[in-house]
């Protein structure tokens, strides 16, 4: 039997691909720190959203793989450039307005709007961890802050101000010509107003570690470039960053694709050996826009967590990391569904097709089984029909169509329940529309009507899938229109579950009734 190593080194599965060609950049010697280090960068300038989730997921997924294919030990980096100055207020915010004398200030030294943390970088960093830790991330995090204090950026900075011309010559190149006249690497940290200035440097004194610049009042200042009197602009921060820690790997969106070759170069100029890279497409919201963590549009982790598993949310992030995602509220039943599906397939695959799957790259080696003999979907259907306020109306009808189930014994189960009742009553109750059927959808429903008014078969879902079927198959050209109007007629929605399967779940006499009540107009009214 094919071992894991060795389907890891063939898996077409992306985060094993991309380990791959990580490892490959040890081919000739182990790395000299003795690990391999993914970093993962964050900008706290606002509460964190769940692309940075995304990042930290899939690095996760990448590092794992290597660990499969490869003894060497890795590390993992969380960093937060906290010292960026705030340059402007956060709308999702307490009190915003109470934000804006503080505009310019690092974010560490910006007061905590919502009073629980010393500064509002200190209190978007607990949580952004305490997201992390909630998904069980091996992770270790690094403050810019105590970063550049502390001392351990100090000699990269000292050969920043070495290079400063070299590192200049690669900025300027990216930079239109207005903005070239007032750009520096530096940006010092005004010694009185404690403010992050945008200034040009009017002298970088590279034996004494020192930049001499004017603030904006035109008066003049010399510091030192260690101890955290400066910070590098964002661009020149990367590739000093990797340089400074040795990071052999980092993953980022499609907006910096286009700096690559900057960060790289940077890196190579401080001494540095420049990461391999993934670029992942972009998050979209509900109307194609990119998600911003300032704007707080799309779905935020808490949110994605009130309807749904975090092992979901991971699911997600696995597929497809190279195409441009739709984050929305209507992808998570999906998204719960498939997960559930790829978790049974998974108990009877052979080692080959499990590295391929992504509950694997989830979940490693501890996969769990998967208890939801309901799905999802079909939940939220039967949360819409029952009315459900809370999940204890839903146990009835399940615990009919499957005895063996209970909260106890199906905690996945229950929780997905309780998911369903909240999703249903926040989208889809709001949103339920019935209309009345044609004549020939009333003949259908009628016949069908009877068939189950016949019904001796018990609760198998195939069999009355194919009752279904057979009522509507002479009579709808496509079939689809016969399903699209069991929704809109029975259910108030443009889409559904297998109807056999609900009726199994929902029950044969209580389905009677709902067609009762929509030949009669009670669901529309």
């Amino acid at each position: 039997m094919t071992d894991l190593r060795d389907a890891g080194m063939t898996s077409k599965a992306w985060p094993f691909v991309e380990a791959r060609a990580l490892l490959k950049r040890f081919e000739k010697a182990p790395p000299e720190k003795g690990y391999v280090l993914f970093e993962t960068g964050y900008g706290p300038s606002g509460l964190p959203h769940i692309g940075t989730f995304g990042e930290v997921a899939r690095t996760t997924m990448i590092r794992r793989a290597f660990e499969v294919i490869s003894d060497i030990p890795t590390r993992l980096i969380c960093f937060s450039d906290d010292v960026d100055g705030m340059r402007k207020v956060p709308g999702n915010v307490p009190n915003p307005e109470a934000l804006s004398e503080y505009l310019q200030l690092p974010l560490t030294k910006v007061p905590d709007p919502f009073g629980e943390f010393e500064s509002f970088g200190h209190h978007n960093n607990a949580m952004l961890r305490r997201f992390l830790d909630t998904f069980g991330f091996e992770y270790e995090f690094i403050s810019a802050t105590e970063f550049y204090a502390s001392g351990q950026f100090d000699a990269v900075l000292l050969r920043a101000a070495e290079r400063y011309d070299d590192i200049m010559r690669v900025m300027l190149k990216s930079l239109r010509e207005e903005r070239r006249e007032t750009y520096s690497i530096f940006l010092p940290i005004h010694p009185e107003t404690g403010r992050v200035l945008y200034v040009p440097m009017k002298h970088v004194d590279a034996a004494k570690g020192e930049i001499t610049f004017n603030d904006e009042d035109g008066r003049e200042f010399t510091v030192p470039v260690t101890g955290g009197h400066v910070k590098l602009q964002w661009k020149p921060d990367f590739g000093a960053r990797w340089a400074a820690l040795d990071v052999d790997f980092e993953m980022y969106g499609k907006d910096h694709s286009t700096n690559t070759p900057i960060y790289d170069r940077i890196c190579e100029i401080l001494g540095g050996r420049k990461p391999e890279h993934f670029t992942y497409e972009l998050f979209l919201d509900a109307d194609g826009h990119k998600i911003s963590k300032t704007s707080g549009n799309g779905v935020s982790i808490d949110e994605w967590l009130t309807y749904a598993s975090s092992e979901s949310l991971s699911y997600f992030m696995y597929q497809k990391p190279k195409t441009a995602k739709r984050m929305h509220f209507d992808v998570i039943p999906k998204a719960v569904d498939e997960y559930h599906q790829q978790l049974r397939a998974y108990a009877d695959q052979d080692t080959a097709a499990r590295a391929n799957n992504p509950v694997f790259h989830i979940h490693g080696h501890n996969v769990p089984a998967s208890n939801m003999v309901v799905p999802f979907s079909m939940l939220l259907n039967l949360a819409s029909v029952a009315n459900a306020e809370e999940k204890g109306q839903l146990w009835g009808f399940i615990q009919r169509y499957a005895p063996e189930a209970a909260p106890e014994t199906h905690p996945d189960l229950d929780q997905a329940a309780g998911f369903a009742v909240a999703y249903y009553n926040d989208f889809v109750k709001p949103a339920k529309t019935f209309r009345l059927p044609s004549d020939l959808e009333r003949e259908a429903l009628e016949d069908l009507r009877a068939q189950l008014v016949a019904w001796d078969g018990g609760l198998d879902a195939e069999a009355l899938q194919s009752v279904v079927f057979a009522c509507g198959r002479e009579r709808f050209d496509p079939l689809r229109d016969w399903f699209k109007a069991l929704y809109e007629v029975l259910l108030g929605a443009s889409q559904g579950p297998r109807f056999g399967g609900f009726i199994a779940l929902y029950g044969v006499d209580e389905t009677i009734a709902l067609i009762d009540d929509a030949l009669a107009g009670k669901l529309v009214s």
